[in-house]
């Protein structure tokens, strides 16, 4: 692999590196972003309201299914980055073939969840009845494209690893002009609907995972793909599940939370479901941003303690809380100062603007709380530690809630009060990730010198 793709993160001042990797991570998640973005546009402006809501309605859902698979990516991430740092090459080699290996398999299994389990689980969470054929539709041509969606996932992964973030942004910029040309052709010319939208997702994440694979391929070093290598080796798949497995928990505990709270939006309506769909959707650009200093975090943890870079450790830990709460807070806001024009581009209907700019009002202008908050995951699980914050999160926000919905939204059954529940969990679980981190940091110090000189 070119050297110019590469980044020492263990070495040298912290800020400008940071910002450097968090900046195409940030454009790649909203170029891919952009794919449901450019569906939810396109559905909203010329296939009518009940085609808006019926795609809105599966994007919690989808995320519940695929999250386990995008855990394990970054279970991936975090063994193959801690590899690179201790300047273990045979190993880095073995997880690369591993997390392929995994991805190829677990892509097929998912077009047969998706396709299977549309219909139940779209009845499950109460989808109204003019929209659930055309949910069903859109989910179930989706999920045909999997097996790109999650090979992307892991390539991606294996290249943030040694830093590495250009390519990926690359790779989705093509992709995503595609996703747009299509949309427009199958929704305007063809008149496909639903399923004009889904099928141009597929095709364009196609051709971001061949792109990848292409790049792997064409790679030198630990980052050469090799058709004859692709297998599992047992020590690192039980790594990768160890890290990951908690990771992808964590988001389906998440997606479960959200999927009762779509559940709750979906008792008022087909037009407050608009409303909430583009809101979220908006939103989604937001937190995006927030997640590459996520993955910012989680990327140069785990390569410091694998080179034994511990007082770099809490030192990323300082400038990502610093840099993520700025990002959160001007986008944040800005979107909701923005609500009005930014969901006219959705929607031409004044009452559906309305139900979204009452979601971007809460949940907006306080998403920097979740940003901190993931940020801090992202420090523990480089560090070493996965199930801690899984289970912090079950409790303080998943948990939380779950009870806020069957008992204060019961008592006031209105948006407002299904919505204010999303930055209290967030400030619960935030606080409870500090004291978790300041607990475990010199036990995980300690547990990696240990590990050095007993290998």
């Amino acid at each position: 692999m070119s050297r110019r793709y590469e980044m020492d993160m263990c070495h040298g001042p912290l800020f400008k590196k940071l910002i450097v990797f968090a900046l195409p991570l940030m454009l790649s998640g909203i170029l891919q972003l952009l794919f449901n973005a450019a569906d939810i546009i396109v559905v909203g402006r010329f296939s009518g309201s009940e085609a808006l809501a019926a795609v809105g309605s599966t994007s919690s859902l989808i995320n519940l299914l695929v999250n386990l698979f995008i855990g394990i990516s970054i279970g991936g991430n975090v063994l193959m980055a801690r590899y690179i740092g201790a300047q273990d090459y045979k190993n880095a080699r073995e997880t690369l073939h591993t997390a392929v290996c995994i991805s190829l398999y677990g892509g097929i299994l998912m077009i047969f969840v998706g396709v299977l389990l549309a219909r139940p689980l779209l009845e499950m969470m109460g989808t109204p009845a003019d929209v659930i054929n055309l949910s069903v539709l859109y989910m179930r041509i989706y999920f045909i494209g999997m097996p790109a969606f999650i090979l992307y996932d892991f390539g991606a992964a294996m290249l943030r690893a040694v830093g590495d973030t250009k390519r990926p942004l690359y790779f989705l910029t093509i992709a995503g002009c595609v996703n747009v040309i299509f949309n427009l052709f199958f929704v305007i010319v063809l008149h496909m609907g639903v399923a004009g939208v889904a099928l141009a997702t597929i095709i364009a994440q196609g051709i971001s995972a061949v792109l990848i694979i292409l790049c792997l391929v064409r790679s030198e070093g630990v980052l050469q793909l090799s058709r004859s290598e692709i297998k599992l080796h047992k020590d690192k798949v039980k790594q990768m599940l160890r890290i990951g497995l908690p990771a992808g928990l964590q988001g389906i505990i998440f997606s479960i939370s959200n999927v009762l709270i779509q559940s709750s939006i979906n008792s008022f309506g087909s037009l407050v479901m608009a409303g909430n769909t583009a809101a979220s959707n908006i939103e989604g650009f937001v937190y995006t941003s927030m997640n590459a200093i996520y993955q910012t975090s989680l990327s140069f943890t785990s390569q410091n303690m694998g080179a034994r870079q511990y007082k770099r450790v809490d030192r990323i830990l300082f400038e990502c809380v610093g840099i993520v709460s700025v990002v959160g807070l001007v986008l944040g806001l800005g979107a909701f100062l923005l609500g009005h024009p930014l969901l006219s581009i959705y929607t031409s209907s004044e009452e559906v603007i309305s139900y979204g700019i009452a979601r971007l009002g809460v949940v907006s202008a306080s998403y920097f709380l979740c940003g901190i908050m993931d940020t801090l995951v992202g420090s523990l699980r480089g560090i070493g530690y996965s199930l801690m914050p899984m289970f912090v999160s079950l409790t303080g926000a998943c948990l939380f809630r779950i009870i806020w919905i069957y008992t204060v939204f019961q008592v006031f059954h209105t948006q407002f009060s299904l919505y204010i529940s999303y930055p209290i969990s967030w400030i619960l679980t935030l606080l409870a990730h500090l004291i978790c981190y300041v607990i475990v940091r010199k036990k995980a110090f300690r547990k990696r010198e240990m590990q050095v000189q007993n290998a």
